[in-house]
């Protein structure tokens, strides 16, 4: 789907939402007197104020936003857009039953539970009517964005499987383009070879191609400049997908800067940037502030405690790797000996596979206080102050150790494409429990699945987590 398309597709959801959401809420007014249920009520009982859909409408904007629903890259597949939309309605209901419960009291209950089911079947199902629509008039052939690839590697396999997965959009892939003359007149998973590349000028008036994507190998680039000097003669929009993915640690963290008009690949870009990095930094700001305070008494409670426990300073710090692979030092209430350090090769374990685990449950190193905050989870609470400083974040991956570093495989670095976090989706998963390597498999889950959704459901899930005491020695 072309960016403008995507872009008008965005809005005219975005207004239909927002037209069948007051609709939903007046049918639901409806059906609170006309169905059998709950104390009979009269007509002037359930009807809303103005103010109320103002702040309903308010409510289902900001929350969609928020939650990435009107997001193209989210929602190829339906599955994902269902369970986008049903997440945002939930949520957007929860935040207007509060809103209601500070403001128009007298809403009765049975309405707002009709407005949540008619809204949510509205709003799914005008979402799959409209996927019917474009996948019938995609059937028709009216209106499809007919796009050739030139060049049939690996590279061009996964463009052309990725343009098939929105087959319900306006994409139709009209074959590719190679010089391996193996490859010419035979299909490559489902798409037809039309010819080597000199062939494009004739292919694309043939086929009536509206866009070229060139996915070819770094030593193809004599016959890509070529090539698109040839296409300027033609009608056709003309994308270069760089061969430089193997040299990426991972898709989401690739930006495009400008160097004076010189465009420039960034293959270290976080993963979370533009207004979701700004909301993700609010949020850990006003969490971290917020726990700081509330907090302060039991943190100086665990201060003197340390200190009469154990001789050593009450916080340490320890040199971990952060975003970008960036060196940084995490604070922690000291839950060991003061030479700890110095003794980590007693306690450090291998697997049969040479995996590190260095934590164990009977550490001699660990104090009496210290076993207890390692337990309750109390020794991390310093670490607010790392996010504070912007060094890390409420949520995010686990800042790791530098000799574990030395130890990656290079797709294990891809986790360093986003802060770390105090909790993560590795906490909630094991923690302690599992060896160290398999953590970053949980890093990666969580960098392409992120949302503020769920940050917000890791944070609540670990503190499940930390009273169970699951992992935690």
């Amino acid at each position: 789907m072309t960016d403008r398309r995507a872009v008008s597709l965005a809005a005219s959801l975005c207004l239909s939402d927002l037209v069948l959401t007051a609709g939903a809420l007046y049918l639901a007014s409806l059906a609170r007197l006309a169905l059998p249920w709950g104390v009979a009520l009269w007509p002037q009982a359930v009807r809303l104020n103005v103010q109320v859909y103002v702040l309903v409408l308010a409510i289902w904007l900001s929350v969609f936003f928020l939650l990435s629903v009107y997001d193209p890259k989210r929602n190829v597949r339906f599955a994902d857009e269902l369970r986008s939309v049903f997440v945002a309605v939930l949520v957007g209901t929860l935040v207007f039953a509060g809103a209601l419960y500070f403001s128009y009291r007298d809403v009765p209950r049975l309405l707002f539970l009709y407005f949540f089911c008619i809204d949510l079947a509205l709003l799914l199902g005008w979402r799959a009517l409209l996927r019917g629509i474009f996948r019938l008039a995609g059937r028709s052939g009216r209106g499809r964005r007919r796009v050739l690839i030139a060049g049939a590697g690996k590279v061009g396999r996964n463009v052309a499987a990725n343009l098939q997965q929105q087959e319900w959009t306006d994409v139709e892939v009209i074959g590719f383009l190679d010089d391996d003359p193996t490859k010419q007149g035979k299909r490559l998973d489902g798409v037809l070879v039309l010819g080597p590349l000199q062939d494009a000028p004739d292919v694309i008036e043939e086929k009536e191609v509206q866009e070229v994507v060139f996915a070819l190998p770094l030593g193809a680039h004599r016959e890509l400049a070529n090539l698109v000097v040839e296409l300027q003669k033609l009608p056709v929009v003309v994308k270069v997908v760089p061969d430089f993915f193997d040299l990426a640690f991972f898709r989401a963290a690739i930006a495009v800067d400008d160097l004076g008009g010189i465009p420039l690949l960034n293959l270290r870009a976080s993963a979370i940037e533009g207004f979701p990095r700004m909301l993700k930094r609010t949020f850990d700001l006003v969490g971290a502030v917020l726990l700081m305070i509330l907090l302060s008494p039991l943190l100086l409670i665990v201060a003197v405690l340390i200190k009469l426990d154990s001789k050593g300073p009450v916080v340490f710090r320890q040199l971990r790797v952060g975003e970008n692979c960036r060196p940084f030092y995490v604070y922690k209430f000291r839950s060991m000996v003061a030479n700890a350090e110095e003794r980590l090769e007693e306690v450090m374990i291998e697997t049969e596979d040479g995996q590190v685990i260095h934590k164990g449950r009977d550490d001699p190193r660990v104090t009496r206080v210290g076993r207890v905050l390692r337990r309750t989870s109390t020794d991390e609470l310093p670490q607010l102050f790392n996010i504070i400083k912007g060094e890390m974040s409420l949520v995010g991956p686990r800042p790791e150790l530098p000799f574990l570093v030395d130890r990656y495989e290079p797709w294990q670095r891809k986790r360093f494409a986003v802060p770390p976090g105090m909790t993560g989706w590795w906490q909630i998963r094991g923690r302690s429990d599992r060896p160290m390597h398999l953590h970053v498999e949980d890093d990666l889950f969580y960098i392409q699945n992120y949302s503020l959704l769920l940050d917000l459901q890791i944070l609540w899930k670990t503190l499940g987590v930390v009273l169970r005491r699951r992992g935690a020695y």
